[in-house]
Formats: structure tokens, C-alpha cells, sequence
């Protein structure tokens, strides 16, 4: 007879234990998943027990939308950043659950320089962070090439935050096109403080992560125990490379990293980031770009993994994707690939591509470049496909509605 190792019996207790509050959680509220991708935007409104799912969409078809968000202070109101053939880089707003859509009248554009002078143009808005609880109507938005913007009329009208779009150590820090992303350097994981509207922190790809505690009128460097490729300085802020920063809800002085060179933790008033993904398994690594970290729990964490080496062939490790979770602020990880494919599965998860809804117990959703959206009603201990053949995914949000 097989014996049970205590291990193995706590996780089948645990797994129960979840499933079992799955169960109970009839709470009345539904879940819509916001779906962003490279020809459009998918809404999936799921019921109480994120079993049954009704698909709303295309929105936008064939434009390209980076990310499309909810507005936690008026949960009808989505935003999405769009990238609109002759249109160029705009945003669009919608008060009623995406059933009509509004352009806003002035979208995020760096101002306009004299005649002969080579001036800054936005690309395309990259990310999209709703304001402070106290402050109805303020949005950040994040650019390639890096910008910061803020809205405080509902994403009707956006103005750059000068306090580091024009300092002029800051634009030596953003560095130039070879040092970002593939398609175009990129300001991302816009965080506002939920105790303090004017602490923000927010990343850039390349140019490292960065705090200000005066509602970005300064700007602090936070790169101290954060590795950088081989060969390069890390005194050159240009050269770090964040993926994606994310706080922790229910403890907001701790943040989680996925960065070019591993994952880390850091815990304030501290500033030096600890490699929490050494604690990964060797043969899989600790690259990837999606984080998210649990709504009440601030030692559980889950990322996506993905093939980083030599030429970062950017897919699941060996053609085998999963999750990892963490329970105890990365002191360990373990693998959840429950329902997951087990061979010839090439694709990988996008940093906005993956997040967490507030239920109880939590659920997880991740799109992939393949087009295929996953979720888990049990914290990632097991997986079902809710859409397939979708283009490729560039961002995938979640909220709780009435």
C-alpha cells in the first residue's frame, strides 16, 4: 500500500478545504473578466459560482487593445487603451459595462515641441491604473515611449505628470528604443498607495522601478538587490528592466517583482529586494512577466513561468506550462498544472495577462498569446479552458459585481 506523506496530505487537505468554500461561496456576486487583445476586446460575465459564462464581444474588433480596465470606485465604468489604425493611440471609456463607448476628447500626448526639434510621440498608451478611492475620476495612464499621464475627469482629458516626463535625469534614466521591450519601451504597473493618494510607485522597461511620495511631482529610484543582465551596470538605470510590479492588498508596504532577471520581494520601509525566486525549481527558472498576489493574504503569490534563455524563446518551459504559487512570501513555491496541457503547449502569458477576483476562495484567470483563456475557481488547483482561439491575449482584468 502507497503511504501518504504529511506534506502531501496537507496540500489534499487544503485543496479540499478550498474547494469546499468554492462551494459555500454563492455570495450573490458575479464576476465580468475584462479580455484585451492584439484585434480587440472580449467582456466574459460569469455567474455566482464562476461556472456558467456568457461572452460579450468583440469590442474594438480588429483594433489593438493594450488593456482594458474597471473602475473599482463605479464598477460599470470600463477604460481601454486603444491603438486604432488611422486613429493612432486613444482611449475609450464606457459607463454602462461596455454597451456604448466614448472617445476621450484629448488622449494622453506629450506636448508638442518647436519647429525643427525632435519631440516625444506616444506610441501607444501601455497601462491604465484608476486613482485613489478619495479622488473619483482620477486615472493614470502609462505610455510607450515612457510616460506618465493623469486623468481627473474620468478618462475624458489627460496631461502628463511633468514631474518625471520632463526631468531631464529622468529622461537619461528611460534610456532609448534598444533598451526597452520588443515594441517599444513601456512605463507599467502604475500603483497608487491605498492609504495615501500621493505615494505612487510605477515601473519602466528599461528604467527600473521607481517611488514618489509627493503625487509625482519628485521621483526615488528603488532598484537596490535587483540584478541586471550580464555585462551591464546596474548603476544605469536605463538597463533595468522590470516586467511587472505588483502591492499587496491586505498589506500595502510589501511588493512583488517579476523582473528580467528573476522575481523578487520587498518589504518597507526597506529598499533592497530580495530574490525570492532562487526558491524556484532550477530546471524551470524564475522568468516570466505576470505577478499577482492574493486580495487577503500577503504571503501568497502566483506567477507564470516562462523559457528565458539564451534567445528567450518567450514560451511555457519545455512546451509545459504552469503556475506557481507561493504561501509563504516566496520562501517556497509549488507547481499547479492541474488541467493544464502536458505536452507541445508553446505559448506564454503577457504581464497584464494574468490577475486574481476577490472571491473566497480566490479566483485566478490567465490569457495566453495562443488566445486561450484559463481560469481556476480554487486558487490554481485545478484549471479549465473558458475560451478558446481568442487573438493574441495582451491583458486580462477581473472584478466582483453585484
Amino acid at each position: 500500500m502507497r503511504r501518504t506523506s504529511k506534506k502531501q496530505a496537507a496540500s489534499a487537505n487544503g485543496t479540499k478545504a478550498r474547494t469546499a468554500r468554492a462551494r459555500r461561496s454563492g455570495s450573490g456576486h458575479r464576476v465580468l473578466v475584462l479580455v484585451a487583445t492584439r484585434k480587440g476586446a472580449w467582456l466574459f460575465h460569469g455567474d455566482a459560482t464562476r461556472r456558467a459564462w456568457r461572452v460579450d464581444g468583440p469590442h474594438f474588433f480588429g483594433h489593438i487593445i493594450n488593456h482594458l480596465v474597471a473602475d473599482p470606485r463605479e464598477p460599470r465604468t470600463l477604460l481601454a487603451a486603444a491603438k486604432t489604425g488611422h486613429l493612432g493611440p486613444t482611449i475609450f471609456r464606457s459607463t454602462d459595462l461596455g454597451r456604448s463607448w466614448k472617445e476621450a476628447a484629448r488622449p494622453p500626448a506629450f506636448p508638442k515641441v518647436g519647429e525643427g526639434e525632435k519631440g516625444r510621440v506616444v506610441s501607444h498608451t501601455f497601462w491604465l491604473t484608476p486613482g485613489h478611492a478619495s479622488e473619483p475620476g482620477a486615472w493614470y495612464a502609462g505610455t510607450s515611449p515612457q510616460g506618465l499621464f493623469r486623468s481627473e475627469d474620468a478618462g475624458a482629458t489627460w496631461i502628463p505628470v511633468s514631474g518625471l516626463n520632463d526631468d531631464p535625469e529622468y529622461r537619461v534614466r528611460m534610456g532609448g528604443e534598444q533598451d526597452g521591450t520588443p515594441d517599444g519601451p513601456k512605463l507599467h504597473s502604475i500603483i497608487v498607495d491605498p492609504r495615501d493618494p500621493s505615494h505612487l510607485y510605477l515601473a519602466m522597461s528599461g528604467g527600473g522601478v521607481h517611488e514618489s511620495v509627493d503625487a509625482g511631482r519628485s521621483w526615488t529610484p528603488l532598484v537596490q538587490g535587483l540584478a541586471v543582465v550580464e555585462g551591464f551596470d546596474p548603476a544605469n538605470l536605463a538597463v533595468h528592466d522590470p516586467h511587472c510590479v505588483r502591492i499587496c492588498p491586505s498589506n500595502p508596504d510589501r511588493l512583488y517583482q517579476q523582473n528580467h532577471c528573476g522575481m523578487y520581494r520587498l518589504d518597507r520601509p526597506a529598499k533592497q529586494c530580495i530574490r525570492v525566486g532562487r526558491n524556484m525549481p532550477k530546471r524551470v527558472g524564475d522568468i516570466g512577466f505576470p505577478m499577482v498576489v492574493h486580495p487577503r493574504d500577503p504571503d501568497t503569490a502566483w506567477v507564470f513561468p516562462m523559457d528565458g534563455t539564451t534567445v528567450w524563446p518567450r514560451t511555457s518551459p519545455d512546451g509545459i506550462p504552469s503556475v506557481y504559487v507561493t504561501r509563504n512570501g516566496g520562501k517556497g513555491w509549488r507547481r499547479l498544472d492541474s488541467g493544464l496541457p502536458k505536452q507541445q503547449a508553446w505559448w506564454t502569458v503577457k504581464r497584464q495577462a494574468m490577475t486574481a477576483d476577490a472571491g473566497n476562495p480566490v479566483g485566478l484567470y490567465f490569457g495566453t498569446t495562443s488566445g486561450d483563456l484559463w481560469m481556476s475557481r480554487d486558487e490554481g488547483d485545478r484549471w479549465t479552458c473558458i475560451a478558446r482561439h481568442l487573438p493574441e491575449i495582451y491583458a486580462v482584468e477581473a472584478v466582483q459585481l453585484q
